[in-house]
């Protein structure tokens, strides 16, 4: 079966030289912490929904499924006791929410029968959990590199709690799906479309999140195109339809602009002008080589 693992930002930049400057600025960085606080809680909200969904059926599916949740409340409990020691505000944080991305970007199938229902919602836990990992790895890693203050150390103890249940869910993930492969070489056929699929909604909201530089609207439309490949070729024209106008106006973008712009004005107007512009500017500079993919079935 495909083994498929997140890629780096516009294929130039990995987790580990992003959180490298994460942990450099405390501001960015306990933003950052925030994040993962509102995703690991978010999470028990959209697993309850998916247990509701199944009714029950398969048990052995929503044991796991609510073993999972009491993982994630875990998980945020420790965040969310970290970041007050550390006097940090604990709402919803700023800027683009991946997760948010990621809900807009599904299609919502109504599925022909459960198992590809299951097949469909295994995929999606499975390659949001592997971008987590990759996450945390590298933040624990650059908090290592780090001066190993008494906040950095109680961060990375916190994160290092976390990291081998996150990646317990991947191999819990990779497990199931290979059960539902397993089952018939239609249920093969259709695992590898799902997981094709996710990989492909996970990147474009994982670069929704990170890209505002100049031109990220029209790197938001390539992904939804990549998306909209992973399809059957008569679901393409109405998944774009709908989801174009969303990706090319993107107010969520646009007032995220506004919003790191001010921060960083009011920070350093000097280097406002001499980094961030032209960082700004480079956008539309960026070449994006593409990984070689095997072209889908239509």
């Amino acid at each position: 079966m495909t083994v498929a693992y997140p890629r780096k930002l516009r294929n130039a930049m990995g987790a580990r030289e992003i959180l490298a400057n994460v942990v450099r600025d405390r501001e960015i960085h306990l933003i950052t912490l925030n994040r993962y606080r509102y995703s690991e809680q978010r999470s028990c909200k959209d697993l309850t929904d998916v247990i509701e969904r199944l009714d029950g059926e398969p048990a052995e599916l929503v044991r796991d499924l609510s073993r999972h949740i009491s993982d994630e409340a875990r998980h945020a409990m420790w965040l969310t006791d970290l970041l007050v020691d550390l006097g940090q505000n604990v709402g919803t944080p700023p800027g683009i929410s991946y997760i948010d991305e990621f809900d807009r970007l599904l299609n919502k199938d109504q599925y022909r029968n459960l198992d590809d229902g299951i097949i469909a919602v295994l995929a999606a836990i499975n390659v949001t959990e592997k971008r987590g990992c990759e996450f945390f790895s590298a933040h624990i890693h650059a908090l290592k590199q780090a001066p190993q203050t008494a906040e950095n150390v109680k961060i990375r103890e916190t994160i290092e709690k976390i990291f081998p249940e996150e990646a317990g869910h991947v191999r819990w993930g990779n497990r199931w799906l290979a059960q539902m492969a397993n089952k018939s070489p239609e249920h093969r056929q259709k695992v590898e479309q799902a997981k094709r699929k996710y990989v492909a909604i996970e990147q474009a909201a994982y670069e929704s999140g990170m890209d505002i530089m100049l031109g990220a609207e029209l790197r938001r439309v390539t992904r939804l195109v990549d998306i909209a490949n992973t399809m059957p070729m008569w679901e393409r024209p109405q998944y774009l339809m709908e989801r174009l106008p969303a990706s090319l106006l993107a107010p969520d973008l646009q007032m995220t602009r506004v919003d790191v712009a001010q921060r960083a004005w009011n920070r350093d107007p000097q280097a406002f002008v001499e980094k961030f512009v032209p960082m700004f500017l480079n956008g539309l500079n960026t070449i994006e080589k593409k990984p070689a993919a095997t072209k889908p079935k239509a």
